[in-house]
């Protein structure tokens, strides 16, 4: 869909409409404001978009702003990693700025304000004013301090700015109202004061302003059309008018427009943390390795793991703008992953649980350099050669002595074909004291002609290059770790959320470089890990081929019948997603698909070929045909005629859908 006949979101629409109205465009401007308090994480990137989205639109400046009134929680490292992940993504800012660049604005308007009777100087303790704010259903009570004169605030809160109090002995809090139904308009505290070294304006000030004072008027001060923040502010507006509408009698003539605050559905995300404090919890345990630790959520964790930023930024397209909170299944973030990367990752061989294949008819010295193609998606990537020898790796789960007519990897007596090369027939094995295969003895046959059910990946033993690959599953192993009353997100984490490998890779591998990303062929998508030496190779695994978690799926509610479900075989359960697959939205459409991959491990060839013939206009069954076969194809299944003749003709399709699913299959 066109970005001109695509609809608007909710915001669009209320610029739209402030345009209509008489708002010129150029004085369209937003910013992202994040607080340097620790790194990016996968739930602010919708901020990043909406803001950065809306200065693409309309031609509009934005602003990367630094909110950094809390020094003792602030660092300049943040400071740099969010510059860093904010460009990585690939936006543009216009400005960059901090709060503390707006310290003495905010002072002297604070003055202004106790000038004018609208703040004071409270001399309480904490307890104290908790009790004597109330509660939500209870109105609370004024201060001892409330009416204290101009000159007496005054005095305080410039010897509060001087230093000459301990932290805690005095606030300044603004006059509202101690009976307002919103708590938060209840004499907010502006200023408190904190000895703490601010890592830009240095020893400069012993106070600092709260967020809720600085954060709007710095808006105010940007002139910032639309400052767009997440649901939780929602009840801050209130007291975010009520400060800008204070501070404009002010300086209306140096700033005359007035910001317009509205909010968005956060993002929030299946087996996820998105809470900062406790992704710090995370690292000062060393439950992880860092911030950017490939298993964390940040942004810069999903940089190492081997995200791209296409791949976010269309995540954060296809979860798009709403207003009410919901939790999006993470398995949308890897199906855009894996999306992004089989257009453009190399596609290589590894074998990461090995067992050794002697090839016997083939001669002891000889060894071949086979053409390999490097990404059928990519007509420019070319080529490149692997080698071939006597003794080759293959993975352990790929032989079987005995199998059913359903594996269609090797086994005793059975044929394969080998990516890129001959066809070889397991004729023997050979087996250690406690019975385990550890060599299969093949012959191989040159007619590569020949019709063979399977195919599979393998890496010339001689030619092998060692390499460290460290396999990532889920953090945690609950779907909302920090949602339980009464128990401890800590509690739910994966014990085998990393796993370390000593695994064989082509030679081609040999130079690779660190951040650059490929496919291992029916294995998954793997990239070259910061920890990578020239004389030891590293790989994270970004994400598997499909969703291993497919079974994680939510179940059905026990109160609707499943029987019926049960007992129905895997193909007729994948067929019934096919009647709405392809009108499906992108979230409910990735949980099908991973429903899809599951059940087609318990699908047979014969259960599939049927469906090849089905009509054009019947685009979602097609679709989930061909997820299915893929699922055939990367366990081994060889391609046919029919098979060939099916991918061609859904290439030719107008579904895009369809032509996505085809093209990993081509």
């Amino acid at each position: 869909m066109s970005e001109e006949t695509k609809s608007l979101n909710f915001i669009e629409h209320i610029i739209e409409e402030d345009l209509a109205n008489g708002l010129a465009k150029d004085k369209l401007r937003f910013r992202f404001p994040p607080e340097p308090n620790g790194y990016l994480h996968i739930g602010h990137t919708k901020a990043i978009g909406i803001s950065f989205g809306l200065g693409l639109k309309y031609n509009a400046p934005v602003n990367l702003r630094f909110d950094d009134t809390n020094p003792a929680k602030e660092e300049q490292e943040y400071v740099d990693a969010i510059k860093k992940d904010v460009a990585w993504l690939g936006y543009q800012w216009e400005n960059e700025l901090y709060s503390s660049d707006y310290f003495q604005q905010l002072y002297d308007w604070a003055v202004q304000l106790i000038k004018d009777g609208k703040a004071y100087v409270d001399s309480q303790s904490s307890e104290a004013m908790a009790e004597q704010k109330g509660t939500p259903t209870q109105p609370g009570v004024d201060g001892p301090y409330r009416n204290r004169s101009v000159e007496e605030n005054l005095d305080l809160f410039e010897r509060m700015k001087n230093g000459e109090f301990n932290e805690g002995e005095h606030i300044l809090r603004a006059k509202i109202d101690m009976q307002h139904p919103n708590m938060l308009m209840r004499d907010p505290i502006m200023y408190r004061i904190l000895k703490k070294h601010h890592h830009r304006t240095a020893n400069d000030w012993c106070i600092y302003p709260m967020y809720d004072w600085t954060h709007g008027e710095s808006d105010y001060i940007e002139q910032i059309s639309h400052s767009l923040c997440s649901l939780e502010f929602k009840p801050h507006r209130e007291l975010y008018d009520w400060f800008k509408e204070q501070v404009y009698d002010y300086a209306k003539e140096t700033f005359p427009m007035q910001p317009k605050q509205r909010e968005f559905a956060r993002l929030n995300l299946s087996y996820t943390i998105m809470s900062k404090r406790k992704l710090l919890k995370l690292v000062e345990e060393k439950v992880v390795s860092g911030w950017d630790d490939p298993r964390m959520p940040t942004i810069s964790g999903l940089r190492r793991r081997g995200y791209t930023p296409n791949s976010i930024r269309q995540f954060i397209e296809k979860v798009g703008v709403a207003k009410r909170e919901n939790v999006i299944d993470v398995a949308l973030l890897e199906f855009c992953v894996r999306e992004d990367l089989n257009k453009t990752a190399p596609r290589v061989m590894a074998v990461l649980d090995p067992l050794k294949v002697v090839i016997t008819n083939y001669p002891d010295d000889k060894e071949e350099w086979l053409e390999a193609e490097n990404n059928p998606e990519d007509d420019s990537a070319g080529s490149r050669k692997v080698p071939f020898s006597k003794e080759i790796y293959i993975e352990k789960e790929d032989f079987k002595e005995e199998a059913g007519s359903k594996f269609f990897r090797l086994k005793l007596g059975g044929e394969v074909r080998l990516k890129n090369a001959y066809i070889i027939k397991a004729e023997s094995v050979v087996k250690d004291a406690e019975g385990n295969i550890t060599e299969v003895h093949c012959t191989y046959d040159t007619d590569t002609s020949k019709k063979v059910k399977g195919t599979l990946h393998w890496v010339s033993i001689k030619h092998a290059v060692k390499a460290e690959v460290r396999e990532y599953d889920r953090l945690f192993m609950d779907e909302a770790p920090d949602s339980h009353d009464g128990k401890d997100f800590m509690e739910f984490l994966n014990p085998n959320s990393l796993n370390i490998i000593n695994a064989f890779v082509e030679p081609s591998l040999k130079e690779a470089k660190v951040g650059e990303q490929f496919q291992f062929q029916r294995l998954g998508y793997f990239n070259v890990d910061d920890d990578s030496k020239s004389d030891t190779l590293v790989f994270n695994k970004t994400v598997g081929l499909r969703d291993s978690w497919a079974k994680q799926a939510p179940k059905q509610n026990q109160n609707q019948p499943q029987k019926q479900t049960n007992n129905r075989s895997a193909i007729e359960q994948i067929k019934s997603f096919g009647k709405k697959y392809d009108r499906m939205p992108d979230d409910a459409r990735a949980k099908a698909k991973a429903e899809i991959l599951e059940l087609a491990k318990d699908v047979s060839y014969e259960d599939v070929e049927p469906l090849f013939n089905t009509s054009v206009k019947k685009s979602g069954t097609r679709i989930i045909t061909m997820i299915t076969l893929g699922v055939l194809l990367k366990n081994g299944l060889e391609k046919n005629e029919a098979i060939n003749e099916f991918i061609n003709k859904a290439l030719e399709d107008k579904n895009k859908l369809l032509v996505e699913e085809a093209q990993q299959l081509a």
